[in-house]
């Protein structure tokens, strides 16, 4: 059974090169040389383009919206050339409104192409390790910023190493099992708002707004810094999500699963993942009742499932023939 998972839908925007520029470990090997004013331009594909045809001139198939590498050996090829041919295949390579230009290994970069840089105000960037190294870095920076991602309502928590998804109207006490779950050692992910992304492995990484990374919501009392009140360990920064529980009102008339044998599952941005409907009222323990989730969950992947086995063994006993 597939639970209705009403959502908006991904945003189909891109990156910018300021976002790229800002991620780590982007951050941590590359500088901007030139380009400053234009770092709200996009990057469209996740994949690096080497632009060393463009140099003797051939501009077919170039892809503005792509990163351009100038690697060592179309460095060489320009330095092998007279100034003021290489002062115009530079000027004709930034005249196609390109997105970013990379150069790697550390090299300065020659003083043409920081004119012709300058001069389009195209964004202009050396990163210091190698080619090969450097490409790594921005793919792997590229596929986290172009993968398919969305906003969901709810907080985020990591319950005996499961990334545990809570869902639940406004007012349901999602905050406040979050804060009970992290004062029993568990680890907070993201409060309120949890940007969700899929991974190019399928799997669905949960992450706080950076404004909202490490604090929490309560009501009566307002927003609490959980990493200054409970330490490093009570938070991190990102968990694949595993499992989702919807946090449900509780209603007389209303069925909830008492065995454990309804198979609910919950998509997310195209990836099903098990799901749990956990009635809510005064009196239960529901940090508790999330930890043994978390723990059943567990046995679950594990191969084992209680409920199943259970169910078995009572028809074993009554003689009535078992059901899948």
């Amino acid at each position: 059974m597939v639970a209705d998972a009403p959502s908006t839908p991904p945003g189909a925007t891109h990156p910018t090169v300021a976002a790229l520029l800002a991620e780590r470990p982007v951050a941590d090997i590359m500088r901007l040389v030139a380009g400053a004013a234009s770092l709200e331009r996009v990057l469209a594909h996740p994949r690096i383009q080497k632009s060393g045809l463009v140099l003797v001139g051939h501009t077919r198939g170039i892809v503005p919206t792509r990163i351009q590498i100038l690697g060592e050996t179309e460095v060489s090829f320009l330095e092998g050339l007279d100034p003021a041919t290489r002062r115009a295949r530079c000027e004709g390579l930034f005249a196609l409104g390109l997105s970013l230009v990379v150069i790697p290994r550390g090299v300065e970069p020659l003083p043409e192409l920081l004119e012709a840089a300058r001069a389009t105000d195209t964004p202009l960037a050396v990163a210091e390790p190698r080619s090969s190294q450097s490409i790594a870095v921005i793919h792997e920076v590229l596929d986290r910023l172009l993968a398919p991602s969305e906003t969901r309502h709810g907080v985020l928590i990591d319950v005996h190493g499961i990334g545990t998804l809570l869902l639940g109207p406004s007012g349901i006490g999602k905050s406040e099992c979050a804060l009970f779950l992290v004062e029993r050692g568990h680890r907070l992910v993201a409060d309120d708002q949890v940007v969700l992304t899929r991974s190019p492995s399928g799997d669905v990484v949960g992450r706080p707004p950076p404004l909202l990374r490490h604090h929490l919501e309560l009501r009566g009392i307002g927003i609490i810094h959980v990493r200054e009140l409970f330490g490093a360990t009570a938070v991190r920064e990102e968990k694949v999500v595993q499992l989702v529980i919807e946090l449900c009102p509780w209603e007389r008339d209303r069925e909830f699963d008492r065995l454990g044998l309804d198979d609910l599952s919950f998509d997310l941005l195209g990836v099903r993942l098990p799901m749990l409907k956990v009635p809510v009222q005064p009196g239960r323990n529901m940090a508790v009742i999330l930890e043994v989730a978390a723990r059943n969950h567990l046995l679950k992947v594990a191969g084992r499932d209680p409920a199943r086995e259970f169910v078995r063994r009572l028809h074993g006993e009554l003689g009535v023939p078992g059901e899948d």
